[in-house]
């Protein structure tokens, strides 16, 4: 297998899923060819997009890319030509990306891409230069493959920056989305084929979107297989992943997609359904109950020596070694933390520190008390603040699904104007692009 479909990309990896999709989908090894040695193939610009231009050695890099991927996951092959105009309009979308987030002044540097490489070599379980060695035996430039994560990255951070635009979610809006009929119900795994409108479509484009829909609908219902459908026809950002969208809510997807699968059985998809941008068939892949959520917490109390410009680290070590021998002696736990912590939060309540997760005081406060038993006291520790000694006093497990349910609903919120947002932004960039697409029967320009 190509080391770049071979990649793992863990939820919530620094990268990004979409850093993920363009490592598949553009930097797969080139298609091996036969010819003659020394002679090399005649590039060809198969699209321009404004003042730049996509070769056709691009698209052949990319295609090669989705081509394998479907292979491996076993779905029906598209025609060859519908695989191009999909993997091109990627290519399109992703260039005028690139092109606005440096007009708009986002920049990505060396030690960016550095990272970005040591994180995704971390996630296969690799070091850098073992990545490396692996993508250059495949036949591929690493130069090449760095400067597709660069430009990934700002993708990403152009995304990122439409998203912090938005304004915040308030209380309210959550309290509204809480109060629905869908409030605390289950998940479902959608997949999506989208069929876009332009931005001012007219009444025959819409027409033939809708036909365009209409024609998709009837062969899925023939026994098309919809994830093949998807790769072949969607003008999703989903579309080359199959239009799988992933697990959601009926609360964090539009109203009219909640209300179209509300009631379809794992399996089932929708007709056509018609929105602002486009017309829309989606299929419930899978569907599950909500989870509930139960989490540990402690109840501790501490002793606080802090390491500052006037107590360092060796005096603070010694200090805190005094307070645990006179514990140690038999003294109040309680009174020793009046005087001698430098918690101003706890230190007046004996160093209660009251009930609270695990995760809440960082990782070396919660691997200490992992191995306390009720009423013992730890041996000094340090951490960045300075030197501990807690003491356990209970722990317990709480359901805080309530509290999980209403950070999850202002997440979805979040989350379903964010998409929303990006779309349109997208599709702006495309209607007010230049785009000249050179692909036999393709439609020539567009902008």
């Amino acid at each position: 297998m190509k080391f770049c479909t071979a990649l793992k990309s863990a939820p919530g990896a620094a990268l990004g899923t979409a850093l993920a999709t363009l490592i598949a989908a553009t930097t797969l090894p080139a298609i091996a060819t036969a010819q003659s040695p020394g002679v090399q193939p005649i590039d060809s610009i198969v699209a321009l997009v404004d003042e730049d231009v996509i070769l056709r050695s691009e698209l052949e890099l990319a295609v090669e890319g989705i081509v394998e991927r479907i292979r491996a996951s076993g779905e029906a092959m598209p025609s060859m030509d519908l695989i191009e105009r999909q993997v091109l309009e990627r290519l399109i979308q992703r260039e005028l990306q690139v092109q606005k987030a440096l007009q708009t002044g986002i920049r990505v540097s060396d030690s960016d891409i550095d990272q970005a490489l040591v994180g995704l070599a971390q996630q296969n379980n690799i070091t850098v230069q073992q990545m490396r060695e692996v993508i250059e035996a495949d036949g591929e430039d690493f130069a090449e493959f760095r400067r597709n994560i660069g430009e990934e990255i700002l993708t990403e951070r152009l995304r990122q920056r439409i998203v912090n635009g938005m304004t915040p979610i308030s209380d309210t809006e959550v309290d509204i989305l809480l109060a629905s009929e869908d409030a605390g119900g289950g998940e479902y795994n959608i997949s999506h084929i989208m069929v876009q409108l332009p931005e001012g479509a007219t009444p025959q484009q819409i027409q033939e979107a809708g036909e365009e829909a209409a024609d998709i609908h009837r062969r899925l219902t023939e026994g098309l297989d919809f994830a093949s459908a998807a790769i072949s026809y969607s003008d999703s950002q989903e579309a080359l992943e199959g239009g799988e969208v992933g697990w959601r809510d009926l609360n964090s997807i539009p109203a009219f997609f909640a209300d179209a699968i509300r009631d379809l059985q794992p399996g089932q998809f929708t007709d056509p359904i018609r929105s602002p941008g486009g017309f829309h068939i989606v299929k419930v892949n899978d569907y599950r109950e909500q989870r509930q959520v139960v989490v540990k917490e402690y109840h501790a109390r501490h002793i606080m020596v802090e390491i500052n410009e006037l107590i360092g680290a060796r005096a603070a070590m010694d200090r805190v070694t005094d307070i645990k021998r006179r514990l140690d002696a038999g003294e109040d736990f309680a009174e020793l933390a009046k005087e001698f912590s430098d918690d101003p939060t706890s230190a007046n309540l004996g160093g209660d520190m009251g009930w609270f997760p695990p995760e809440a005081y960082g990782e070396r406060v919660a691997q200490t008390l992992t191995g306390l038993d009720e009423g013992e006291i730890s041996e000094p520790f340090q951490t960045v603040a300075g030197w501990h000694i807690i003491q356990m006093l209970g722990q317990r497990e709480t359901d805080r699904t309530e509290e999980a349910i209403r950070e999850e609903a202002r997440a979805k919120i979040r989350q379903q104007k964010a998409e929303l947002e990006i779309e349109r932004m997208l599709r702006q960039f495309r209607d007010e692009a230049f785009v000249e697409i050179r692909l036999p029967g393709a439609e020539s320009a567009s902008g």
